[in-house]
């Protein structure tokens, strides 16, 4: 004979469920009212009220900002940047990282806590020196300087994450590889990278996501109209007597679509990743 059980909805879980969604409302309340500023008439943007919905919502921040404002070519120079920052640190951090997993070298443990401490310097004390060095090397106010620098403060974590993950791929795989005719680099090309998507994939969003919303850094390089990214073209919508927040917030909307349309194609990578190692 079947028997179902009743759910029976405990004090503790309904406490559990209330706070649960406390927290989504805080959570979601800023994003949503930045929405609602971005769609808000001009005559109403200082307006004091709570309604998550403004009475006659419009476009006409969104239209300004894309016409009035150069805000696709900061679009396209962060994109630029970004991708680029992104495709580099993956890879010289794969190879890197393969290097400290799979070799025994004098250095080496003092290579990897080399890579850890610089993890404990604040961003700001790294402005003056890369400031100095991208001076000398003639990279100033250029992409390449900018991707220069995001790459140098980026690939230490992704060292990391990547040492890490391939610490747990059996070397055997490797070995039957190499014995089936695969070169030492094949076998990483074939074999260790493929396996490794998931790490791979944590370590490209995480330099995104870091090049895509740093301003402090592109500030101090990019002097030029032409280069700037999105973080500093935004910035100048705040001036000193008056501030235009429709277009602020209308593009602080449109910036976060990458993000999270990025963020949404590779979660299913990222679960992997952060669910590696968990059975074995």
């Amino acid at each position: 004979m079947t028997t179902f059980k009743k759910n029976k909805i405990t004090v503790g879980g309904l406490a559990i469920h209330m706070g649960l969604w406390c927290a989504c409302f805080l959570a979601l309340f800023p994003l949503v009212r930045i929405l609602a500023i971005s769609i808000r008439p001009g005559n109403l943007l200082f307006s004091t009220s709570l309604s998550l919905w403004p009475d006659q919502p419009t476009l006409e921040s969104y239209f300004n900002l894309l016409t009035r404002k150069p805000f696709l070519q900061w679009i396209w120079n962060s994109l630029v940047i970004t991708l680029t920052t992104s495709s580099i640190g993956v890879v010289l951090s794969a190879t890197a990282a393969y290097a400290f997993s799979r070799y025994k070298f004098p250095g080496r443990k003092a290579g990897l806590l080399f890579l850890m401490t610089t993890q404990m310097i604040p961003a700001t004390m790294m402005i003056l020196p890369i400031y100095l060095i991208l001076t000398n090397l003639n990279l100033l106010n250029t992409y390449a300087g900018l991707v220069v620098a995001y790459s140098v403060t980026s690939l230490p974590f992704s060292i990391w994450i990547l040492k890490g993950y391939f610490d747990s791929v059996p070397r055997s795989l490797e070995e039957s590889a190499r014995v089936d005719g695969c070169s030492e680099w094949g076998a990483f090309y074939r074999v260790l990278l493929p396996l490794s998507i998931p790490a791979l994939a944590i370590v490209f969003l995480f330099n995104f996501t870091s090049a895509w919303n740093e301003y402090l850094v592109a500030s101090t390089i990019l002097q030029s109209a032409d280069l700037k990214t999105w973080p500093i073209g935004l910035q100048e919508l705040q001036g000193r007597f008056t501030s235009e927040w429709g277009m602020f917030a209308a593009g602080s909307v449109l910036i976060s679509l990458p993000v999270v349309g990025l963020f949404l194609y590779s979660s299913k990578y990222m679960l992997t990743g952060l669910t590696i190692g968990a059975v074995k």
